[in-house]
């Protein structure tokens, strides 16, 4: 009794902080494919909603388009974490985001009784997207111009949806399509579209469901977790070789988002056993936690992560 005693106190400066604050959950496609880690996720999300903390629920589905497109004969291009998307790969893109996995997503809420409900950024308009013009890509010393084809840059994001959503105690769940000014639709990459949505929303935290324990110094290696950084040391990191590839996409993403207001981000391992209860509700957490600069003076000030 006295242990649970202890967990109260322990947990409740927490409750008091974030009651009523939104989160953003980015659920990497990798965990969502996961049956035993999306069980718990949704066991954690439904504790986070009844202590009241709205949540938004952004999922990529990287590694199911993959696999659908290769079901096509059509093998997938990658280039610095980013899909190129053709007109047969945005059929997959829509079928995917907008479809099987949606559903698949909005399905295990349901059966851990909480409230959601699917969407695409296409939706009532809530983010709007313009087509990318090629871009030069760096990749292994070598630049070469790249099309991306129907990829989207957001350009902005309309929150009154989510803002009833969340007010009638909803949790939405968006795949990350969006559409441009003519209602075409357009494939985003997930991290940047969390990112958006979490800035739009004023959330108090983002934080991305991978399958790795957060940014590592050395791959593969979790004894070189980076508990802790802001936009300096993620640079410093990228700088030195450390961040590639879609993980350095998640912690740009993050970087962003805190100095776009978001108070705190995270990237952290989506199986771990309770890895986001953990993180919001402990000090210590269980992986990189990224802020701004003025957040960082702010942490280093209170015991609270």
């Amino acid at each position: 009794m006295n242990g649970k005693i202890q967990l109260i106190r322990r947990i409740s400066p927490y409750i008091h902080l974030y009651l009523d604050k939104t989160f953003v959950v980015k659920i990497g496609g990798a965990v969502a494919a996961n049956p035993k880690a999306l069980d718990a996720i949704v066991e954690q999300c439904r504790i986070l909603t009844e202590l009241g903390i709205h949540l938004v629920l952004v999922h990529g589905g990287g590694p199911q388009i993959s696999e659908w497109s290769r079901r096509l004969g059509v093998e997938p291009t990658i280039i610095g974490g980013r899909r190129v998307t053709d007109d047969l790969s945005l059929e997959v893109v829509k079928m995917v985001l907008a479809g099987k996995l949606n559903v698949d997503l909005v399905s295990a809420l349901l059966r851990g009784h909480a409230r959601p409900v699917g969407l695409t950024g296409m939706d009532a308009g809530m983010v709007v997207a313009r087509e990318r013009p090629p871009v030069v890509v760096r990749e292994n010393g070598i630049e070469r111009t790249v099309d991306f084809g129907h990829v989207g840059d957001i350009q902005f994001v309309r929150r009154e949806v989510l803002d009833d959503l969340l007010a009638k105690k909803y949790i939405p769940v968006i795949g990350c399509l969006a559409a441009d000014e003519t209602g075409r639709p357009l494939n985003v990459n997930a991290d940047i579209f969390a990112e958006s949505i979490a800035v739009a929303c004023e959330a108090e935290k983002l934080i991305f469901l991978t399958d790795q324990p957060g940014i590592l110094r050395e791959q593969g290696d979790p004894s070189t977790l980076v508990h802790f950084a802001d936009g300096g040391d993620v640079q410093g990191l990228i700088d030195s070789g450390c961040l590639v590839g879609g993980m350095k996409l998640k912690a740009e993403a993050c970087v962003r988002a805190a100095a776009g207001g978001v108070k705190r981000t995270h990237i952290i391992d989506g199986a771990a056993t309770d890895s986001l209860l953990t993180e919001i509700f402990t000090g210590e957490g269980c992986g990189t936690m990224i802020v701004s600069e003025k957040e960082k003076k702010v942490y280093q000030e209170t015991e609270l992560g």
